[in-house]
């Protein structure tokens, strides 16, 4: 009927995005022109003072006249670009962080290229989380940081937590984990997608080296939710000659990250597959028997209710093996859109403050619901574990971090090949 109205220009259309796609190797799902990483998305100001070859340090230019004294490291997951903590400044997590008074490191991912396929699970920890916090720490001159772990992030930064408690290293004040698995009993669709074999054959051909593709993962993702990020887009794109409108959040999730193999596959088989990581001593990780329930600090740990790769009751077991006093949210909505929901939107809800135990069920039955956006909570908690008031820095930096280019770096706009 569409093509009949239009004269045949909507088939026209379609079958050019169609093509266009087709050179993509995926079907658009936002209109990716509309954006430039720097320009118009993820551009608030800072500096990268560190890098090596896997991760930058960016340290943001405060908002506010006044900092807490320990300041906030953000890990992003790896497995995606870092900005969807920093969208545009009307939604970005990094800037509300800001305005509330933390000084905020953030650690941006490289893209892997072949060059790097040899890196590890432990490179991940060691050159990324650890470096990443002694640089936080070195530039304040504070005696610990607050740290931050979004998804896989969470689960990088819980790692290295606890081998830094093996060692009786006393670095972070608190641990912030966001739609995050240190429990993989039930990792809801993706659990039915790893199997030996698949895991098995995934080693032998990368696990001594090579590249998980970041499209390859992508496609997982989207493939778990066709309805909503695949087929409507072909309809719209190619029957209805239409191209997609502008989507920020769409952007950031069609941007992939390639892998290490070695990393991708200790990462798959000791969480997906086997559970390891949530047994103590079962996984040696920078030399050491890794017991995650000897990370005894205040964590607060946020899952959202509809998430379909991280299920929220998975998430809820993280209360039940961290040592320290743990305050869990459950906030509506998905995996990112859940996450990233600034409270000037007043959009949603979010539970607090249900009963603790072992039961996710009953903590939900018992819990308080709350309109709007969970940040102004976790900014309220943070602020107990953040130290005293102190004037802001105007310089960025130190003498052994100085500046190496303007936020939000080039790491982060490298695309996955």
């Amino acid at each position: 009927q569409l093509a009949k109205e239009t004269g045949g220009k909507s088939l026209t259309e379609g079958m050019n995005l169609f093509f266009e796609d087709m050179a993509k190797g995926r079907v658009s799902s936002t209109d990716e022109k509309a954006y430039e990483v720097g320009k118009n998305i993820a551009v608030t100001p800072g500096l990268v003072i560190f890098e090596n070859d896997l991760i930058q340090v960016i340290q943001y230019k405060p908002t506010t006249d006044e900092v807490y004294q320990r300041a906030l490291l953000l890990v992003p997951p790896a497995i995606n670009k870092f900005y969807i903590l920093d969208l545009q400044p009307e939604n970005s997590f990094v800037r509300f962080a800001l305005d509330q008074g933390h000084t905020v490191f953030l650690l941006s991912w490289r893209n892997i290229d072949a060059s790097l396929g040899r890196l590890t699970w432990d490179d991940y920890l060691d050159q990324g989380v650890r470096q990443a916090i002694d640089v936080a720490l070195a530039v304040t001159n504070a005696d610990k940081v607050n740290a931050l772990g979004f998804c896989v992030g969470g689960t990088l930064l819980a790692s290295m937590l606890a081998v830094l408690a093996a060692r009786n290293e006393d670095k972070v004040s608190s641990m912030t984990l966001l739609t995050t698995m240190l429990d993989f009993t039930d990792t809801g669709e993706i659990g039915s997608l790893v199997t030996e074999h698949s895991v098995a054959a995934r080693e032998a051909a990368i696990g001594n080296g090579g590249v998980m593709q970041g499209k390859e993962l992508a496609f997982t993702f989207t493939s778990l939710r066709a309805n909503d990020l695949m087929w409507q887009y072909v309809v719209n794109n190619y029957l209805k000659g239409k191209a997609p409108p502008a989507f920020d959040l769409l952007y950031w999730n069609a941007d992939s990250t390639n892998l290490p193999g070695p990393m991708f596959c200790w990462y798959v088989r000791n969480t997906y597959l086997e559970n390891n990581l949530r047994q103590p001593g079962r996984t040696v990780q920078c030399g050491e028997e890794v017991d995650l329930s000897l990370i005894d600090i205040p964590a607060f740990l946020y899952a959202s209710r509809e998430d379909h790769i991280v299920p929220w009751r998975t998430a809820y077991q993280s209360t039940q093996i961290l040592a320290g006093d743990n305050t869990f949210v459950l906030g509506a909505s998905g995996h990112i859109a859940g996450v990233i929901n600034p409270p000037a939107k007043k959009k949603r809800n979010f539970w607090m403050a249900g009963e603790a135990g072992p039961d996710p069920e009953r903590w939900l039955g018992t819990a308080q619901s709350v309109p709007g956006s969970w940040w102004p909570v976790w900014s309220q908690w943070l602020a107990q574990h953040a130290g005293d008031k102190m004037p802001a820095r105007v310089k960025l930096g130190n003498r052994d971090y100085r500046k190496i280019e303007p936020a939000p770096g080039r790491y982060v706009k490298a695309k996955a090949e």
